[in-house]
């Protein structure tokens, strides 16, 4: 059979306080134009469908139209397992009544060692999940960390094989050998122990989430699909995409997928990102992370650089500053009140001014300090 692999959605995800629905809607339309054109027979998600446990309500609108688009309208057998940012709980709500249109959602550690199989493959979907999960289903308290459960979770699968068929473990998790981009939390199953590769190689393919490249593993049958939009600044360069796995004879394909808005990284000088030749080649829409090269002090510079760049999502030096502190022949600022002196330090080491709520917290804490209380923030 061919199935389509792509993970890591995380529906309702902002970069730097931007909204990304309009990319993932559009990278969701490409990856079910890229299903049709591909005829697979399903879609595999391997976890984390939305960003956070406690979905907005406009996240959990948007996923359910992509999945009704997948499943009931196009009538692709879709397989979903839940990652670390999903609830479970929450995630498989109405799960029982998914399979009657081939929608298998797993959820449920106890959920793994039961495949659901179509055409000529068994799927076996092992959501996220807890060692204590592990611990309690195996009935083995000695079970300490990842490798040693995971020894145990793929000889219970391999029990399960069927010889006539082929064998797909669809999993949500870090494996040795992978590297991370900023946007992923490290996962906390099993401590911080990766799952071996070796334990895995009785499958004949491995459909990962977690990782947002897909190059984060080198190996012939193991794979993350990556997330379908670039999610951090790390991920500049990555390339976005989905595989397309034939089962027989094996087969992995990839099929990149084109951003609706890019991120660059501009390192350049002041003079040189106002400059027409560079910010007009800039999509207006795109997202811009600036390594700025100047070491002198540039008032008010994050909204001088909004008006080239509206969508600037971080300012970094890249050969630091020139030195604030005043000598005795400038005046220097020992004669500003705390608070003003705060502002001037805020908005030189950080190019902005502070916002009036972080204006307000720090009234507040001097107000308590000069009254000589105890005081403790949250």
């Amino acid at each position: 059979m061919r199935f389509l692999h792509t993970a890591d959605w995380h529906i309702g995800k902002k970069l730097h306080g931007f909204d990304l629905l309009a990319e993932q809607k559009d990278a969701f339309c490409q990856i079910k134009q890229i299903a049709a054109a591909q005829n697979v027979d399903a879609i595999v998600i391997a976890g984390d469908l939305y960003d956070r446990a406690v979905a907005s309500e406009d996240s959990v609108a948007v996923l359910n139209k992509m999945l009704k688009e997948l499943n009931l309208e196009e009538k692709y057998p879709l397989l979903a397992i839940s990652g670390n940012h999903d609830s479970a709980i929450r995630l498989e709500t109405g799960s029982e009544w998914y399979t009657a249109t081939e929608f298998y959602l797993k959820t449920k550690f106890s959920d793994a060692f039961e495949p659901v199989t179509l055409n000529d493959t068994q799927f076996f979907m092992l959501p996220y999940f807890q060692p204590q999960m592990a611990r309690n289903y195996f009935q083995d308290e000695s079970l300490k960390n990842l490798p040693e459960i995971m020894e145990k979770v793929a000889a219970a699968m391999v029990q399960e094989f069927d010889p006539t068929k082929k064998h797909v473990l669809i999993a949500h998790f870090f494996a040795a050998g992978s590297s991370h981009t900023d946007s992923e939390t490290m996962l906390e199953v099993g401590g911080l122990n990766p799952v071996p590769v070796d334990l895995l190689e009785e499958f004949d393919y491995v459909a990962l989430g977690h990782l947002h490249d897909k190059n984060a593993l080198k190996h012939p049958f193991i794979h993350y699909a990556g997330s379908p939009v670039k999610f951090s600044i790390s991920e500049a360069e990555a390339q976005k995409g989905v595989w397309i796995v034939d089962t027989d004879p094996y087969q992995a394909k990839w099929i990149p997928l084109k951003p609706l808005n890019d991120i660059h990284v501009l390192e350049n000088s002041f003079a040189e990102l106002t400059d027409p030749k560079l910010y007009r080649a800039i999509p207006a829409d795109d997202y811009v992370a600036v390594r700025l090269t100047d070491r002198a002090v540039i008032d008010d510079i994050m909204n001088k650089l909004r008006h080239y760049y509206p969508r600037i999502i971080s300012l970094s030096r890249v050969n630091g500053r020139e030195s604030l502190i005043a000598d005795e022949n400038n005046g220097g600022q020992v004669n500003l009140d705390p608070f003003e002196l705060f502002e001037s330090f805020f908005e030189k080491m950080t190019d902005e001014k502070p916002t009036q709520l972080q204006e307000q917290i720090v009234q507040e804490s001097f107000e308590e300090l000069q009254k000589g209380d105890t005081y403790e923030t949250n």
